[in-house]
Formats: C-alpha cells, sequence, structure tokens
C-alpha cells in the first residue's frame, strides 16, 4: 500500500527524531533518504506545476506564461 505524503512526513520526522535520539540502522538510513528524496521530488514537481501556471502582463499589455517562456512547455 503506498504511503500518503503526510504519512512519509510523519515516517521522516519519527526517524530524525530517533537518529537524535538514539541512532538509526543503516536499514533506516536508506529509509530516511529514500523518503527524504521522494518528499523533495515532490515539493520540486509542485513548485514546477504552479510556476508553469504564472501569466505575467507586460506594460504593453501582452501576456507572457512562465511555463512556456521557461519550463517544460516550451516548444523547441
Amino acid at each position: 500500500m503506498a504511503q500518503t505524503m503526510d504519512e512519509k512526513i510523519k515516517r521522516i520526522n519519527a526517524l530524525y527524531h530517533k537518529s537524535q535520539a538514539e541512532g538509526l540502522t543503516e536499514e533506516e538510513k536508506k529509509e530516511q533518504q529514500l523518503l527524504r528524496s521522494e518528499y523533495i521530488a515532490s515539493v520540486r514537481a509542485n513548485l514546477r506545476g504552479q510556476l508553469d501556471n504564472i501569466n505575467i502582463q507586460n506594460e504593453d499589455g501582452s501576456i507572457v506564461n512562465l511555463g512556456e517562456k521557461f519550463g517544460k512547455k516550451k516548444s523547441h
């Protein structure tokens, strides 16, 4: 069963507190690194999605979509 992001964050925090109190096993360290990587990837994807949908209106009234100008939506 896949964990929700909230569950992953709770586990990241639990592993952090355990690492401060008593240390982690090698398996727990690997789990912590994997969870942190998944969390960072999720944050980046969410931020990219938000940035790709921002429109800027120039002084001349034209509108530029930042995702089309700078993001992955840009066609080459």
